[in-house]
């Protein structure tokens, strides 16, 4: 009968690197993109474990340090998320670091996990000594291996450096110009995940075109260009 027991589903790894510096503070940005990541939890955790298990983790750079908002959990069994709080630098090669070290945590992502997605989103350049984390991120086997996505919110994004963290060419940096733009990233973001975890085959990449992701009529917050 062993032939007929029910394959365990297989983690499918989300790990969010949110900038939370002081200049989020501004226009609504911090705003928008509480409401845009509480969205894409919920719609995570609605989803079925037949093929895979959506786990998310959120790491918020701003201050001296990043630090891990939300450990890795499975989207189904998270109640709820604090809200990022906007202050100080933005030191993102500490988040850098920090994925690397989640990544490579076979305890926490073992090998039989499918392909982990990382989001970066950033309003401006890293005001700490990122190079190096930035090097050994991308050099690192899993990380290699995993979709990479990013947006750039307002016209001070440093959209050379994000850029560098995508993997695919085909899946441009995302600008975003108003609180919607951050919603339907974050659509984008979710509807990619979750066409994943609904597939046989959950390491198949499919495209997702930004144009197509529609937002929230009640979000609708100030532009910040």
């Amino acid at each position: 009968m062993r032939e007929f027991a029910a394959a365990k589903p297989r983690p499918l790894p989300v790990i969010i690197l949110a900038d939370t510096s002081g200049s989020m503070s501004i226009d609504g940005k911090m705003e928008a993109l509480n409401l845009a990541l509480k969205d894409m939890l919920i719609s995570f955790g609605k989803e079925s474990h037949l093929n895979a298990v959506i786990q998310v983790a959120i790491i918020a750079f701003g201050g001296e340090n990043a630090s891990m908002i939300l450990p890795l959990t499975s989207a189904d069994e998270i109640s709820g998320m604090q809200d990022l709080v906007a202050s100080g630098g933005t030191p993102m090669g500490s988040a850098m670091t920090m994925a690397k070290e989640l990544l490579e945590d076979k305890e926490l992502i073992p090998s039989r996990a499918y392909k982990p997605t990382l989001v970066l989103v950033s309003d401006g350049s890293p005001t700490d000594n990122w190079e190096q984390p930035f090097a050994e991120l991308q050099e690192s086997e899993r990380a290699s291996k995993a979709v990479r996505m990013a947006m750039g919110i307002g016209a001070d994004a440093n959209i050379h450096m994000l850029k560098q963290f995508i993997n695919d060419l085909e899946t441009p940096v995302f600008k975003a110009h108003d609180a919607k733009d951050i919603s339907r990233f974050f659509r984008a973001v979710s509807m990619s995940v979750t066409l994943r975890s609904r597939s046989t085959k959950p390491n198949q990449i499919n495209k997702i075109d930004f144009n197509d992701i529609s937002t929230d009529d009640e979000l609708d917050l100030s532009d910040f260009d």
